[in-house]
């Protein structure tokens, strides 16, 4: 049986290698509530910051001018749970949000809804949309992206397939599947998903740190590729697109990199260390902002864990030239 906790406790682990969470950052905002811990971090075109919480549900919106965070989506919202991938879709108006029951875990948020689901927002009132479940066996509703055509692809982390929603829609189908996603037992696998430059979609797997292509012939899925790395990454998450065939990637062991993609490896700078467990990244001008997760302290798996530093906070970083 697979785990939907298996993410917290491989994030302690990662912990130990990371430098103290306490280094110094360019700016950081405080986040709201002493149960935040936040899974996922995006941004609308105007700058504005969306942050997922996945130990008391709803979701925190920031601005990144004035450092105000405010509860937005209340907790248990239009039947919302944990909350993991957000993603703000201004075309559609859509604030995108994977909820997950994790009650059977411990984790008890507010919130009635479906087991896992991918459930969208009114990007300006916060108003619930459309609630899509999704299918398959223990899913886990992880992260997305919104393709050229406004399909949203959904990664499931107990599951090898990411699902894609068409416009309109209200039920999923398998966008693409691979046996070499599989996870492990107990081990989490397809994380974060990004459209590359190339027109590819880009994907990894947290608890093997692979990163894999997808070709995208015509709008269909074509060959996979699992890309070489330099060296082994460690609990990769999400994924943002940022300059030409390149992206920002969070390592769970505590970093914040760049990857460039040529040919089927890729190389890895790391922009930031020292983060505690690291969850995700967006870009919002010339910083990335980062959500410090500190995951390891909601699973409980560890006997001389002593509860997160709070308040719970996003960081921001500046970032190299796109070139």
């Amino acid at each position: 049986m697979l785990h939907a906790s298996v993410k917290f406790a491989l994030l302690l682990a990662a912990s130990e290698l990371a430098v103290a969470a306490s280094a110094a950052s360019p700016s950081s905002i405080d986040l709201p509530g002493d149960r935040v811990f936040p899974e996922n971090i995006t941004a609308s075109r105007d700058g504005t910051l969306y942050v997922g919480s996945l130990g008391a549900g709803g979701v925190i919106r920031i601005n990144p001018k004035s450092g105000a965070a405010q509860q937005w989506i209340k907790p248990g919202e239009f039947g919302s749970r944990s909350i993991f991938g957000v993603y703000a879709d201004d075309r559609s108006d859509t604030l995108w949000t994977c909820s997950n029951d994790l009650s059977a875990r411990g984790v008890i948020v507010p919130g009635s809804g479906l087991p896992s689901s991918l459930t969208g927002f009114d990007l300006k009132t916060g108003k619930g949309k459309i609630t899509v479940p999704l299918p398959g066996t223990h899913p886990l509703c992880n992260d997305m992206v919104v393709g050229p055509d406004g399909s949203v692809l959904v990664t499931d982390s107990h599951n090898p397939q990411i699902l894609r929603l068409a416009p309109g829609s209200k039920q999923f189908e398998v966008f693409v599947s691979s046996p070499e996603w599989e996870p492990a037992p107990g081990k989490a696998g397809l994380d974060g998903i990004a459209f590359g430059t190339d027109g590819n979609l880009y994907v990894d797997t947290f608890s093997a740190g692979e990163i894999f292509r997808i070709a995208i012939e015509a709008g269909k899925p074509g060959k996979v590729t699992r890309l070489t790395a330099p060296r082994q990454m460690m609990l990769t998450d999400a994924m943002r697109p940022f300059g030409r065939n390149s992206f920002l990637i969070i390592e769970g062991a505590g970093r914040l990199d760049r990857i460039r993609i040529d040919g089927d490896a890729f190389s890895v700078e790391t922009i930031k260390d020292g983060f505690a467990g690291p969850t995700a990244v967006a870009q919002v001008g010339k910083a990335a902002w980062v959500s410090e997760g500190q995951l390891q302290s909601l699973s409980g798996a560890s006997n001389t864990d002593h509860g997160p530093r709070l308040p719970f906070r996003v960081y921001s970083v500046p970032l190299p030239s796109k070139q």
